[in-house]
């Protein structure tokens, strides 16, 4: 790939940034990788400071929703080198929504190659503290200018960054829904497609005005079984066994959710992968057998989870100090993405 060639914004935004007190995707890097696929290749390739881009109101993203992301996290690590977890399983990821939306694969050369030129050159957005990050969002849309259902000729992607803080800053209390669910067989649950996450914001706001964090998903078929929470997969401790839903089609597969799972087996802990019914769940919570329960996700790395409410009824979960497996899990997970452990697995890219 040629060099990317490099706009730069005439004076950095860093000056003005309290990186003590980030909120989560409010604060936005200097610059902003940029590239279009058209003529049947990609194209374009550029770096320009973040801000605007021209839209022309008959794009087919805003009519007819090709519109795909990724969330992806760097980390200082103990030397103060920049390092980005697991990039080419998000590539893998957002090839496989392309195609699912009928979208072109984005090439290593687009999103890796630019994604390291775009570090490169912000890198000092990195937040220093600990627990801080850089989050990175990828994203591609159809810029088809044409008012008609067919899959579009052009594309745009673009990675901007955001330093960041914590997702959620306490244990979590959520609800499971009752009434709606959020994806169904031969769907597209299982890609991290942009109208996914617009079908669910009426029953999170419905959640969050009657006082819950998030909401957790049950199957679209029967509505018997658990399946996600809000932008997280779910793990379940039940007795010694940790447990996540099978991911089947309608579940993302998180790249969060296979670190924690890989790292589960490395600790000897026993792990299951399978349909996790509602009914088990709350039968565990009743033998006393329900020792932990948190989320997964990139934003949210891993979220306890303090109370489950299931209809009316809320199953309090264990205080934080007796928990275990979401501890030990977490920090592990934490140690490789700072540099803490070494990486054994090929999980990070040093800038």
């Amino acid at each position: 790939m040629d060099p990317i060639p490099i706009t730069r914004l005439p004076v950095s935004r860093l000056s003005t940034v309290d990186f003590e007190d980030l909120p989560f995707g409010k604060v936005f890097a200097d610059h902003m990788f940029v590239a279009e696929f058209e003529g049947g290749r990609w194209q374009n390739a550029r770096i320009v400071p973040y801000g605007e881009i021209p839209t022309n109101p008959a794009i087919s993203a805003l009519h007819y929703g090709q519109s795909i992301f990724e969330g992806l996290k760097a980390y200082r690590n103990q030397k103060g080198e920049v390092q980005v977890f697991r990039p080419y399983d998000n590539m893998s990821r957002m090839i496989r929504s392309a195609g699912r939306l009928c979208m072109p694969a984005v090439t290593e050369d687009i999103f890796i190659g630019g994604l390291k030129a775009l570090l490169e050159l912000d890198q000092e957005w990195v937040p220093r503290q600990p627990g801080y990050s850089l989050y990175i969002r990828p994203f591609m849309y159809a810029i088809d200018e044409y008012v008609g259902i067919r899959p579009s000729d052009s594309y745009r992607f673009i990675i901007f960054n955001c330093p960041v803080g914590n997702y959620y800053t306490a244990p979590l209390h959520v609800k499971v829904s009752d009434r709606y669910v959020r994806a169904f067989p031969m769907g597209t649950g299982f890609a991290k497609v942009a109208g996914n996450y617009a079908a669910g914001m009426l029953p999170l706001k419905h959640a969050r005005e009657a006082g819950y964090d998030q909401l957790v998903w049950l199957d679209g078929k029967e509505m018997k079984y658990i399946e996600e929470s809000g932008t997280m997969n779910l793990f379940f401790q039940i007795g010694n066994t940790l447990v996540t839903p099978l991911a089947d089609g309608t579940i993302l597969e998180g790249i969060t959710r296979d670190s924690i799972l890989g790292l589960a087996v490395e600790a000897g802990l026993p792990v299951e992968v399978r349909k996790v019914s509602l009914d088990e769940v709350v039968a565990a919570y009743d033998r006393g057998d329900l020792k932990d329960a948190f989320g997964t996700g990139t934003a949210a790395t891993v979220a306890p989870i303090s109370s489950i409410t299931v209809h009316d009824r809320r199953l309090v979960l264990p205080a934080m100090e007796d928990r275990t497996y979401s501890t030990l899990l977490g920090r592990m997970l934490d140690d490789i993405k700072t540099g803490k452990t070494q990486d054994t697995r090929g999980w990070i890219m040093k800038i």
